[in-house]
C-alpha cells in the first residue's frame, strides 16, 4: 500500500482488538509493513509483538504466513485471533497435527481468501506439497516469529530456521517481518543476514520490564525455600524452571505432597500429557508448572506472577526470555533464581564433548550468566547492558526492583584498580579475553600468555595484591560501565572504548562494589523478598464474580480464560460497570467481535449486580459497593449446616473435593466453625476420630498433613485427615 492509501490504523485497532491506542512503536511498525517494507522487530516479551503482524494481516488482502516454532504457540494465537472474530476461518494452523480432512479445509479457506493468518512450523513449510499449495495463494507478507531461532549465537538455535529464506523465495516474493524478544547485537546481525533483510527497517523497543523484580539466592535448602514462597503466594500462577527432566518430576511431586497444585512439563512426557498439563495451567486448574525450557515459548498467559529458576540457565538470553513470562499484563512479576557455581561446572561438563566452535560459544554465554549471578551492581542495569541498552540506577524506570538495589553492598574507591585493568588491555594490544587479562595482572602465565611473551609486559604481576575473583569483579563493572567492550566474533577479547581511552588519559573517581559470594557455608536463611502489587481500584466483589463467569465461559468454549477476556478487561468492567453489549465495546481490550461473541452474559451479570447493590454509575464517577461475605463461603456454611453431602456441595459449585476442602479450610482458618460430624461419622468410628483429634491436639507441632499421613502409616488418606483437622480447629480453635 502507498502511504496515502493506509487505513486509519487506530480505528482498525479499536475495531479488531478493542484498544484505543498502540503500544510503543507498534503503529510505525505496522505502517511500514503495509507500505511493503521488510521490517525487523526486537521487542521484549509482553511488548505486543504479535499485534505487529496480526493487525496488518487482518486488514490486508490475502493471507499472512506466520512461521512459528511450536504447535502450542500456534494454537494459543489462533484461539486468541478467533476470539476477536466471529468467523473461525480467519486464522488456521497448518501442521502435522491435522487430519487429512482438516488440512483440506484449511487449504480451501486460504484459497477462498477467508484466512488472514496461516500459522506454520518451518518443518511444514519445507514440504513440497505445501510449497505448491501456497504458490497458488495470495500472500500478504511473511512473519517470522521467535526469529532468534535462526542464529547459532541465539539461545534456542533451530537449524530448520536457516533455510526459511530459500523456501519463501520458492513460494513467492512478499514483505518479511521478523520478530524476536531477545537478541544481542550479534544475533540481530545474524538474523538479518540469513533472511536477506539487510535493508530492513529495524524497530527496537527497550528491553526494560520495570514491573519485574529480579533476585538471585544462594542454592541452599532450595526446595524448602520454593515451597515456602509458593505457599506465601497461594492462588497465584507461577512457573518453576529446572534443567533436567528428573528434577522437574521430583520437584513437582514435592510440591504436590505439600498441598500445592502443581504439574510437571518436559519433552519426555507424551504429547497428550504435555497438552493436558499446559491446558490445566492456562485454564487455572493448577497454579504452578514445573518445567524444562520445553515449556513456555510464546505461551500467552498474561498473569504469571512468579518465575523461579531452580537451576541457573545456560545463557542470559534464556534467562531473560523465561523471566519475561512473568507479569506480561504489567502487574506483579517476581523473578527468583537459585545459584551455585557447582551448577555452572555441571553445564561446562555437558559441553566438553561438543565441537570447539560450539563449546567456545557456550562457554562465553555461561560466563555472562556467572557474572549476572555474582554481581552486586543493579541486575536490571546488567541485563539491559547485555542487550546494548543504557539505564540509570537513579532515574531509570524500574529503580529499586532488584535485590542488589534494595540491599546494596558497600562501595569503595576503585580508580587505581580500574586504571591498572585498562592499562593491561592497552599494553597487551587488545589481544586477550578477560580470564587471560586476570592471569596477566596476578602474574600467572597460561599457554596464550606464554606464546605472546606476556611476562615481559609492565602489566604482568601489577595486580598481585588482589586475587583473581577481585579482578573478575573489576572487569565486569568496567565493561558494564562502557570503558571496555567484548568483541563477540573473537569469543570475548576485550577492546577499549573511547570512554576507556579517556579514562587512561585522565583518571577519575570510580566506585566499585564487591561481588556476592555464594559459597556452601551460606545457609540461605534470608527470606525471599516479594514485590507487593498495587491495588487495581476495581470493585473486588464484582471482579471475583466476573472471573468465575470468565472461567465458566472458557470451559464451555474449550478455551483458556484469557482468550475470552483478559484480567485487564475484567478489571475495567469492575470499574466502569458496562450493562449492555454496546457499552462492552468501550472496555479495554474488547473490540466489536468480542463484545458480540462473549459480551452478553457479562453485561447481564453486571446489570444484575448494579441493581442488587444500588450502584450509581454515572460515566465519570463510580460508587463501589460494600464488600459482603463471599457468596461461596455463605453457600458452604449454609449447606454444611443442612448436612448436605460434601460431594453434592462441590458439584453444585463445579468444584472438586480438593477445592471444596481448601475453601472449608479457609473458612475455618478465618475463625468460623463448621460442623462436619455428619460426614465424618460415616467415614470413621468414634475411636478413630478420637485418635486423630488427639494427634492434632497433642503430637502435631505444625499440623502438617503429610506428617500426619506418615504418623498413621497411611491408614487414613489425605482428604480424611484434612477434614479431621478442620474438625479439630472448629472444636478447639474457633
Amino acid at each position: 500500500m502507498q502511504t496515502d492509501q493506509l487505513p486509519d490504523l487506530k480505528a482498525e485497532l479499536k475495531k479488531y482488538f478493542g484498544f484505543n491506542k498502540f503500544k510503543g512503536q507498534q503503529e510505525s511498525i505496522i505502517a511500514s509493513l503495509l507500505e511493503g517494507n521488510d521490517v525487523f522487530v526486537i521487542m521484549p516479551t509482553g511488548g505486543g509483538k504479535s499485534l505487529c503482524y496480526q493487525l496488518p494481516a487482518l486488514i490486508s488482502g490475502g493471507t499472512a504466513i506466520v512461521v512459528s516454532p511450536l504447535i502450542a504457540l500456534m494454537k494459543n494465537q489462533v484461539d486468541a485471533i478467533r476470539g476477536f472474530s466471529q468467523d473461525d476461518s480467519v486464522a488456521h494452523v497448518l501442521n502435522s497435527s491435522l487430519t487429512k480432512r482438516e488440512t483440506q479445509q484449511v487449504k480451501s479457506d486460504v484459497l477462498e481468501g477467508k484466512t488472514k493468518l496461516l500459522y506454520v512450523a518451518p518443518e511444514s513449510l519445507t514440504k513440497e506439497d505445501n510449497i505448491q499449495f501456497l504458490r497458488e495463494a495470495e500472500i500478504s507478507f511473511y512473519a517470522i516469529d521467535e526469529a532468534h531461532c535462526i542464529s547459532e549465537w541465539g539461545h534456542d538455535f533451530r537449524p530448520e530456521y536457516r533455510n526459511l529464506r530459500n523456501i519463501m523465495m520458492k513460494i513467492g516474493n512478499a514483505p518479511i517481518i521478523a520478530l524476536t524478544a531477545t537478541a544481542t547485537p550479534k544475533v540481530q546481525d545474524d538474523i538479518q543476514k540469513n533472511l536477506g533483510m539487510d535493508s530492513a527497517r529495524v524497530y527496537k523497543d527497550s528491553f526494560n520490564r520495570p514491573n519485574l523484580y529480579y533476585e538471585v539466592r544462594p542454592k541452599k535448602d532450595v526446595v524448602r525455600q520454593i515451597i515456602k514462597y509458593v505457599k506465601a503466594n497461594s492462588g497465584k500462577s507461577g512457573i518453576i524452571y529446572c534443567l533436567s527432566r528428573k528434577k522437574v518430576e521430583e520437584l513437582a511431586q514435592q510440591l504436590q505432597v505439600n498441598g500445592i497444585k502443581a504439574l510437571p512439563y518436559h519433552a519426555g512426557l507424551d504429547a497428550s500429557t504435555r497438552g493436558r498439563h499446559q491446558d490445566a495451567f492456562l485454564m487455572e486448574d493448577v497454579d504452578v508448572i514445573v518445567a524444562t525450557i520445553a515449556f513456555g515459548m510464546g505461551i500467552d498467559k498474561p498473569d504469571v506472577r512468579f518465575v523461579i529458576h531452580h537451576d541457573i540457565p545456560k545463557s542470559l538470553e534464556s534467562y531473560y526470555q523465561e523471566t519475561g513470562r512473568a507479569g506480561r499484563d504489567g502487574g506483579e512479576g517476581n523473578c527468583i533464581a537459585f545459584y551455585s557455581y557447582k551448577d555452572i561446572e555441571k553445564l561446562e561438563k555437558f559441553m566438553s564433548n561438543k565441537p570447539v566452535n560450539e563449546r567456545e560459544v557456550g562457554q562465553q554465554l555461561l560466563q555472562e550468566v556467572v557474572a549476572y549471578a555474582e554481581t552486586s551492581m543493579s541486575r536490571r542495569k546488567f541485563i539491559l547492558h547485555y542487550f546494548g541498552e543504557e539505564w540509570s540506577e537513579e532515574t531509570g524506570d524500574g529503580v529499586g526492583m532488584d535485590d542488589n538495589q534494595r540491599h546494596p553492598k558497600e562501595q569503595f574507591e576503585g580508580k587505581d584498580e580500574v586504571l591498572l585493568a585498562l592499562k593491561a588491555v592497552e599494553e597487551s594490544r587488545e589481544k586477550f579475553r578477560m580470564q587471560d587479562l586476570i592471569k596477566l595482572l596476578v602474574g600467572k602465565e597460561n599457554s596464550l600468555l606464554k606464546a605472546n611473551k606476556a611476562d615481559r609486559l609492565e602489566a604482568f604481576g601489577s595486580g598481585t595484591e588482589h586475587d583473581e575473583a577481585f579482578w573478575q569483579m573489576v572487569f565486569r563493572q568496567i565493561i558494564v560501565n562502557n570503558l571496555l567492550r567484548k568483541e563477540i566474533e573473537t569469543y570475548g577479547t576485550l577492546k577499549l572504548t573511547e570512554k576507556g581511552k579517556n579514562f587512561i588519559q585522565s583518571p577519575s573517581s570510580f566506585m566499585l562494589t564487591e561481588d556476592h559470594e555464594y559459597d556452601e557455608s551460606d545457609d540461605g536463611s534470608e527470606e525471599i523478598i516479594t514485590q507487593k502489587s498495587a491495588g487495581s481500584g476495581s470493585d473486588e466483589v464484582l471482579l471475583k464474580m466476573l472471573k468465575e463467569l470468565n472461567k465458566k465461559v472458557a470451559v464451555q468454549k474449550g478455551l483458556p480464560p484469557y482468550a475470552i477476556f483478559p484480567e485487564a478487561s475484567l478489571q475495567d468492567m469492575a470499574i466502569h460497570y458496562p450493562v449492555t453489549t454496546q457499552e462492552m465495546k468501550n472496555i479495554h481490550g474488547v473490540g466489536e467481535g468480542k463484545a458480540l461473541k462473549f459480551g452478553k452474559p457479562f453485561a447481564d451479570l453486571i446489570a444484575k449486580y448494579v441493581e442488587e447493590n444500588n450502584i450509581d454509575r454515572p460515566e465519570d464517577f463510580v460508587v463501589k459497593s460494600v464488600v459482603n461475605k463471599s457468596s461461596l463461603k455463605v453457600f458452604i456454611i449454609t449447606k454444611t449446616d443442612s448436612k448436605i453431602p460434601l460431594e453434592e456441595i462441590a458439584s453444585a459449585k463445579s468444584l472438586n473435593m480438593d477445592e471444596l476442602i481448601t475453601e472449608i479450610e479457609h473458612i475455618v482458618h478465618s475463625g468460623t466453625k463448621i460442623d462436619l460430624d455428619y460426614y465424618l461419622d460415616d467415614a470413621l468410628d468414634e475411636d478413630e476420630q478420637d485418635d486423630i483429634l488427639e494427634y492434632f491436639k497433642e503430637d502435631s507441632e505444625t499440623g502438617d498433613i503429610q506428617e500426619a499421613i506418615e504418623e498413621f502409616d497411611g491408614d487414613y488418606d489425605e482428604e480424611i485427615l484434612r477434614l479431621m483437622k478442620v474438625k479439630f480447629l472448629s472444636q478447639y480453635a474457633n
